[in-house]
């Protein structure tokens, strides 16, 4: 028993010089100098699924002179899921009226309401289809910077061209922030940087711009600001697409852009084409203003979705919060497609006006 004590003794002790400091040690420690959590970032090298097999890539250069891209509209059926059949003729639509490009699963596509699984999916399937005739060019953007890393690896993982990426929204982030943001994500491959203030609560101002263009994956800009914008830009030389499909005519002739990023092109691809391809042309564009501006009286893509409905061409499913226009606005879609002329929109049925009942409302999908 007294050497059992005696052993306690001696375990106590030990404990208690082992949980004293040593001076000297802790000296070392106060005088030694801190290092910035910067050191603790790991590089963009040691993305896991990163790939240096170029024989079916596209190149910065390829995407650069795309002229005509469509933010194409995803479809559905009744029970929410994606239209595949409709899908497919949207797109083919597209390249027969000599759209260069796609937008996948952005705004228009509806990429807010997809899953990360539904979103890739489409992606893989858009380049497994379409890819040999049009770039495919992934919204694989989010305002977590971790999913948009997972994102775009998968995105190019499943074949797509390029991705396009957008500022941290809602919560948002600083200017510096947002270098740091686009700098985790554009090592990865050929991507457009798409700004638009009005639904992200935050301009991307050209000096965060011009700081992550040094990165050589940085095809352009998709510009919602406005013509001026786009002018300080292709003054210094960068590539920039007008997001705003009743400046693109003017973008494109007067400022420098080298095309848009259309949502009208859903609806009228060869006119678009026309404006973008064929030198300026004030009349067509007076032309197609008014429909413009009819597809943008309430928020993209709900004009898009009831237009391509009532002309036959998708099933009038949306998922919610979407909901279709008033019957007015209706109404105003045929009259506006008999104007310019219904041999210049997408699908070849008559355009006609839905009525609510027509209408599908999906919310759990």
């Amino acid at each position: 028993m007294a050497t059992l004590q005696s052993y306690n003794v001696c375990l106590r002790e030990s404990a208690l010089q082992s949980s004293r400091p040593n001076c000297g040690d802790y000296q070392k420690r106060r005088n030694a100098k801190l290092r910035s959590p910067q050191a603790a970032v790991i590089p963009n090298f040691h993305l896991p699924m990163r790939s240096f097999e170029v024989k079916n890539r596209t190149s910065v250069e390829d995407i650069k002179s795309l002229r005509l891209i469509t933010a194409i509209k995803t479809p559905y059926l009744p029970d929410g899921r994606f239209d595949l059949e409709a899908y497919d003729n949207l797109v083919n639509m597209q390249i027969e009226n000599g759209a260069e490009g796609v937008i996948v699963g952005g705004t228009t596509g509806e990429g807010q309401l997809m899953s990360w699984d539904e979103h890739i999916m489409l992606i893989g399937h858009t380049v497994n289809c379409f890819g040999g005739s049009v770039k495919v060019i992934g919204n694989t953007g989010s305002n977590s910077t971790r999913e948009a890393i997972h994102a775009t690896e998968q995105g190019f993982a499943v074949g797509m061209h390029a991705a396009l990426h957008i500022n941290p929204y809602y919560g948002k982030t600083s200017l510096e922030g947002l270098v740091s943001h686009f700098n985790s994500v554009l090592p990865m491959g050929p991507a457009i940087i798409y700004n638009v203030p009005s639904r992200t609560g935050q301009d991307i101002p050209p000096h965060v711009i011009y700081a992550v263009a040094q990165s050589s994956n940085l095809a352009g800009i998709k510009e919602c600001v406005g013509n001026n914008r786009i002018q300080e830009y292709t003054n210094n030389r960068l590539v920039v697409w007008s997001g705003n499909d009743e400046q693109c005519h003017d973008a494109r002739w007067f400022h420098g852009a080298t095309g848009v990023i259309s949502v009208a092109s859903n609806l009228i691809p060869g006119l678009m084409r026309e404006l973008i391809f064929g030198g300026m042309n004030p009349l067509l564009n007076s032309k197609v203003m008014p429909l413009i501006e009819w597809l943008f009286y309430e928020p993209n893509p709900i004009g898009l979705n009831t237009a391509l409905a009532q002309l036959g061409v998708v099933r009038p499913v949306f998922r919610l919060p979407y909901v279709p226009l008033p019957l007015a606005k209706r109404v105003e879609f045929v009259n506006l497609v008999k104007e310019i002329g219904r041999e210049n929109f997408v699908g070849k049925k008559d355009v006609q006006v839905l009525d609510d009942d027509d209408f599908i409302l999906v919310g759990r999908y």
